[in-house]
């Protein structure tokens, strides 16, 4: 089997010194492919370097509204003409979204609204953050349709708003919350939607599986994600792993 690990910020400090184990640890277990997504203008920047470093990791460039204190009123121009000098080392704009327990909720939306435009503009998906802000998300995508879909990144949600996203040209990212407990309302989207419509993800070195707790969450853990989401479903474990590897592949175009 071979996976995908569709987001995972391995450029941050927890993983960097490491790195080279992580990256030794993840492809023992058959994650061969990794995107790594932009959260700040000077990071977005500087991951072009890491690209040419690391050729399994795939790069997308955005600002995150976890970081909007750091973001100038100049810095989406400065990251939108970097992007489309460096289109061709890109497969998606992000990580952008609304989180909406964070500061600046109108400039959230603005910002990504811009990002929208911006991914449309170079034909790339889009990698988005949500958090208590799907209504929010929704309002984005009427003012300006995503025509190049994208990943729901971490999706929680109900059924009817995976559909929704999964209709605007979206899959859903996969990923720890799935080996709680408490998330069966999320695995039970995962259950119903199609196989098609999902992606693996680990968010390393956030979101740490239950077990795990309090510690660092590393990119070979996205194994045990597929095993969880294999208890969700119907198909067999070598169909599920063989879908899922193509669809991050189809949507990235990798």
């Amino acid at each position: 089997m071979r996976f995908f690990d569709s987001h995972c910020h391995l450029d941050f400090p927890e993983l960097a010194e490491g790195l080279a184990l992580h990256l030794s640890e993840a492809r023992s277990v058959g994650v061969s492919n990794f995107l790594v997504p932009g959260v700040t203008l000077a990071q977005s920047k500087s991951l072009v370097t890491f690209k040419q470093q690391y050729a399994s990791c795939h790069i997308a460039l955005g600002l995150h509204p976890y970081f909007i204190a750091q973001h100038h009123s100049d810095h989406f121009a400065e990251l939108a003409e970097f992007a489309a000098a460096h289109v061709e080392r890109l497969v998606a704009i992000g990580e952008c979204g609304i989180d909406a327990t964070c500061a600046q909720l109108v400039y959230q939306q603005h910002l990504f609204q811009q990002h929208i435009e911006l991914a449309n503009t170079l034909k790339l998906p889009l990698i988005v953050h949500h958090r208590q802000s799907h209504h929010l998300i929704a309002q984005s995508f009427k003012l300006t349709s995503p025509l190049y879909g994208g990943v729901i990144h971490a999706f929680s949600g109900s059924l009817q708003q995976a559909q929704y996203y999964i209709e605007k040209g979206f899959k859903l990212g996969v990923g720890g919350t799935i080996s709680y407990s408490r998330a069966n309302k999320t695995k039970g989207v995962f259950a119903q939607v199609p196989l098609d419509t999902l992606l693996l993800e680990t968010d390393a070195p956030s979101m740490p599986l239950a077990g795990y707790q309090g510690q660092i969450n590393v990119p070979k853990r996205l194994a045990e994600v597929f095993t969880h989401l294999c208890h969700l479903r119907d198909e067999s474990a070598d169909v599920i792993a063989e879908q899922l590897y193509t669809s991050s592949c189809t949507l990235f175009r990798i």
